[in-house]
């Protein structure tokens, strides 16, 4: 549907106007090449226009995760030293399977906020932009920069076998604010869109404690300002209040999955606008599938000491006002299932509306791009999903969606 100079209009029963809140009877979506041209009455689509009717269906934007891993399999939860038993290629084919997986689940965009073989997500968004395989839009972080030992890099291994891991697994390592500066001027020029900072220990890293901070709040504002010659953004990996702290005040642009958060952390949030993306469904996943499947009592205790304050600090976040868009981890749980987590935003403290904008308006905005994705309006891509029903009542309907449109190409029709 997306020839160049093809028209076309989808017919549903409803457009849901994610801006407003407004469920809209008898409207089209016209369709032109790869965007909209615009929403018309449903009996004003031009005659010669071939239309798309979904009967009892509600269209409403493609959704965006804004926390995605695609690169790699699925976390074994055994730590990262697992990465040195699979090539670079591997990892890139697993990323092709996995955009593939979270393109038919209906998200059309995703933040791809790291992975440990570096770049090897520049050259999964080159391809899906370049049209040779099926996958979301991508923003990507190219790798990530991390401390010496620290979340984003490989720890675990004897002392001997340190100098077997491979350079392309350690380009963002750093142990210095100059290292910052180098590292993230390296990644930018590597292809990348934004930077990834992990600024405190990870739940899933060997032996780290995600409540110690393992940047300076100077390194981390090294990173910010050097992005910002590049007018790239920074996401900081951070669990610990502490680590929260320094990097709300060294002026990241988001706050990735915020466990340990305090009081003062949240207000901060809040008066900064720093957004929060908090993967609050994953734990729930962790803790049954990783005591079925044997993972590291390690992994196991951390997801346990931050899955309910988790879901605390994001209850706050919500009456403070905190900007939050939906990230979920994916690459933890099995790609395709990230509407699971819609849900779990309404049960902590959001209405059905407000978890759909987090992963649609808002989304777009934490990303920069609110003028091209997020709403359907004319000028936007006509990236749009059809679930039958109001997802605004239940919003557990977008964890099935039948119908998928990516830049005015059907990519999923199963109405």
């Amino acid at each position: 549907m997306n020839r160049p100079g093809s028209r076309s209009a989808l017919r549903p029963h409803l457009l849901l106007d994610v801006a407003t809140g407004d469920l809209l009877p008898d409207r089209a979506v016209v369709i032109e090449d790869e965007r909209i041209a615009g929403v018309v009455s449903a009996y004003d689509v031009p005659g010669d226009v071939p239309v798309l009717d979904l009967p009892g269906h509600t269209v409403l934007p493609g959704l965006i995760d804004c926390h995605a891993h695609l690169v790699g399999e699925e976390d074994s939860g055994h730590g990262y030293t697992e990465l040195l038993t699979r090539t670079g290629a591997q990892e890139a084919m697993t990323g092709v399977r996995n955009a593939r997986d979270t393109l038919r689940a209906g998200f059309t965009s995703v933040r791809d906020v790291g992975t440990y073989r570096a770049f090897v997500d520049v050259a999964l968004r080159d391809a899906i932009d370049a049209g040779w395989t099926p996958g979301p839009r991508m923003m990507v972080a190219g790798a990530y920069v991390s401390c010496t030992g620290g979340g984003g890099d490989i720890s675990g291994l004897a002392p001997d076998a340190e100098r077997l891991v491979p350079a392309e697994l350690r380009v963002g390592v750093v142990d210095s604010v100059d290292d910052v500066r180098r590292v993230v001027r390296r990644i930018l020029y590597g292809g990348a869109d934004l930077i990834k900072l992990i600024a405190t220990g990870a739940v899933m890293s060997d032996n780290g404690n995600p409540g110690v901070p393992e940047l300076t709040e100077d390194q981390i504002r090294a990173a910010v300002e050097e992005a910002a010659l590049h007018d790239a953004h920074v996401a900081a990996h951070a669990h610990g209040a502490e680590g929260i702290k320094r990097a709300i005040r060294g002026g990241v642009r988001s706050v990735e999955h915020g466990s340990l958060m305090d009081d003062e952390g949240v207000a901060m949030m809040a008066d900064s606008g720093t957004w929060l993306v908090a993967d609050i469904y994953e734990g729930d996943y962790i803790a049954e599938i990783g005591r079925r499947d044997g993972w590291k009592d390690d992994v196991l205790r951390k997801n346990d000491e931050t899955t309910d304050a988790q879901r605390e600090m994001f209850e706050k976040c919500v009456k403070a006002g905190v900007r939050i868009a939906f990230g979920t981890d994916s690459g933890i749980y099995p790609h395709g299932w990230n509407a699971r987590q819609l849900a779990y935003q309404v049960r902590h403290g959001q209405t059905a509306l407000d978890a759909i904008r987090s992963a649609t308006l808002h989304a777009a905005e934490l990303m920069g791009w609110s003028d091209r994705v997020g709403r359907i309006e004319a000028g936007w891509y006509a990236d749009l999903v059809a679930v039958p029903g109001d997802p605004t009542d239940d919003v557990r309907l977008l964890e099935s969606i039948p119908f998928v449109m990516k830049g005015g190409e059907v990519v999923r029709d199963e109405l």
